[in-house]
């Protein structure tokens, strides 16, 4: 007779973290109510302890003990734990909410990919722009830092999990790029409920505490909209320009100029503005249908004073491979649409070596609460 061994659940990991014991307050973490946010992955477990107080060097020992405790479980292959602090009076050795250092010196030109909302393909954009990017011989990264709905996963067909080498994650590689994503952690069909100080504290790890290597361009794929995600890496990572991608509808091209003010509010330079889905190609006859409109994002881009960098047309093919996990642009470098995103790219690149768009330094930018 065969028996199923059991599965890990929510209530072990709380158990071997009840055994952890906080240093000051002499209580379990979870006497104390700080971890939440457990996720079980195929023997991978991801959670959040929550710091009121302390400084780098207790959360240093937390975090080892914490994932030690975690690791011990049977059925379990690895164990990280993710730390926020929501303490406005942290000791120097702790930033405060809303102030993270990230070490980005090796990351070469940063490049985030944006849109005002959601829908428009910017993740899809994102992916075949770095693809574009990495086929003219540069080193590319590709970060995924949409926490709440990572797509790129999916985009690339990945489903294993980044290993762990001197204490940083070692990025997936595919298609020459390297890729991080929070999906690589958590269960596709698992919601990421954390609140502000905990994606702050991810989008830094996804940075700080993953192995990228010597990169030339980092291309990250940000969250739709203006909200917090956004502002705490455009205040804390010196990015090199923002790409807008909108669809040519009006609705869209609303939210596309929220997302180009907030850019230059906090002083990043717009490298341009991507019209996506700008027409609709007939895979059987090859005749174009406007279904979205056409034109809108130029002429909002040559309102605001911004670079145009290209039409994307919506394909079949661009649908059925990037559903597939195999973006187009990689696998069908001669396509036609792969040739538009190549194109974006050139405008893309030429556009971060010009002295306007330089490395520049991150914005000092005081958040109320």
């Amino acid at each position: 007779m065969f028996f199923k061994p059991k599965t890990l659940t929510q209530a072990d990991i709380e158990k071997a973290l009840n055994a952890v014991l906080h240093p000051v307050k002499g209580q379990s973490l979870i006497a104390l109510k700080m971890v939440s946010g457990i996720v079980i992955k195929e023997g991978t477990v991801t959670f959040v302890v929550d710091m009121q107080d302390g400084d780098a060097d207790l959360m240093a020992r937390l975090r080892e003990v914490s994932e030690k405790a975690v690791k011990s479980l049977k059925g379990v292959t690895a164990a990280r734990a993710v730390f926020t602090s929501s303490n406005k009076q942290a000791t120097p050795a702790h930033k405060p909410h809303g102030k993270i250092a990230m070490e980005t010196k090796h990351l070469g030109k940063i490049v985030a990919v944006l849109s005002g909302k959601g829908g428009v393909g910017k993740s899809t954009t994102a992916a075949n722009l770095a693809c574009a990017l990495a086929q003219k011989g540069l080193r590319v990264g590709l970060l995924d830092a949409d926490v709440y709905g990572p797509s790129v996963p999916r985009l690339f067909g990945l489903t294993e999990k980044p290993e762990t080498k001197d204490k940083k994650l070692v990025p997936l590689e595919k298609y020459g790029l390297k890729i991080m994503s929070i999906g690589f952690m958590v269960d596709e069909e698992t919601p990421v409920i954390w609140r502000g100080a905990m994606v702050q504290t991810a989008l830094k790890q996804m940075i700080n505490d993953v192995a990228w290597g010597e990169l030339d361009t980092l291309v990250i794929d940000m969250p739709p909209g203006t909200g917090d995600a956004q502002l705490t890496l455009a205040q804390n990572v010196p990015m090199a320009g923002a790409v807008i991608v909108s669809t040519p509808q009006d609705l869209a091209l609303i939210d596309a100029r929220k997302a180009i003010a907030m850019f230059r509010r906090v002083e990043v330079p717009i490298l341009g503005v991507i019209e996506n889905m700008s027409t609709f190609i007939c895979p059987a006859c090859g005749t174009t249908s406007d279904i979205f409109g056409h034109g809108g994002a130029r002429h909002e881009a040559e309102k605001m004073g911004e670079a145009f960098l290209g039409e994307i047309p919506l394909t079949m093919l661009l649908r059925e491979t990037s559903d597939a996990g195999t973006p187009l642009t990689a696998i069908e470098p001669t396509d036609a649409i792969s040739i538009c995103y190549k194109q974006v790219a050139d405008k893309v690149w030429e556009r971060l070596n010009e002295k306007s768009t330089q490395r520049r330094a991150a914005p000092r930018i005081t958040v109320e609460e």
